[in-house]
């Protein structure tokens, strides 16, 4: 999901740098958005992965 954050990103620059405003904003929202998903999930592995651990006893 961080790979399509990227290729957002790039399109969005590619967009602004050829004067494109509709399609760099528009790229730039679903980056971001992206963006957040792929935070949000990674931290919530983070939590569940460390409490699955916890409990082993090993």
């Amino acid at each position: 999901m961080l790979r399509w954050t990227v290729i957002f990103l790039v399109i969005a620059i590619i967009a602004a740098i050829f004067g494109f405003g509709g399609i760099a904003a528009g790229a730039a929202s679903i980056a971001k958005i992206l963006f957040f998903i792929f935070l949000i999930l990674f931290v919530l592995s983070l939590i569940v992965g460390r409490r699955g651990r916890v409990g082993d006893g090993i």
